[in-house]
């Protein structure tokens, strides 16, 4: 999960993502207008040591929900690569191109462009399949 700020006409709201690493899928994205401690429920909670991960709120939250912590390696460039990677698309493709006026607006006009990123957009890196068609359609490994 990971945490970027959107520009509004005024102000900013904050879009929290998890991205699944092997299909660059978003199958949860929420927007807020708080960077408060509670966003999503995981299993793991795998992030980079940004402030609001290490906050001793956040991690409370966490932990009072028997929610694994893992968190990368510092000055683990790399880590991040894949979410980066994703906002700068949803910046340059969408978010960048308006400006919006209320919560509402962005919260669509984001909706759009990630249902365009999951399920019309390929990628180089997924052979020219959509992350929907990586995720979906993924192998299953053989039984050892």
């Amino acid at each position: 999960m990971e945490i970027t700020d959107v520009p509004m006409a005024r102000g900013f709201v904050y879009l929290a993502a998890v991205v699944d690493w092997f299909s660059r899928r978003v199958p949860a994205w929420r927007l807020s207008i708080t960077m408060h401690a509670e966003f999503c429920r995981p299993d793991i909670f795998n992030t980079d040591r940004g402030s609001q991960f290490t906050s001793t709120d956040f991690t409370k939250v966490l932990l009072a929900k028997e929610i694994k912590i893992s968190m990368d390696g510092k000055g683990a460039g790399c880590a991040n690569v894949v979410v980066e990677r994703l906002w700068q698309s949803i910046n340059y493709e969408g978010i960048y191109l308006r400006a919006y006026d209320t919560v509402s607006e962005a919260r669509t006009s984001i909706g759009r462009y990630l249902d365009f990123y999951n399920g019309r957009r390929p990628r180089s890196c997924l052979g020219r399949q959509t992350p929907e068609q990586a995720y979906f359609h993924q192998p299953l490994f053989a039984a050892a």
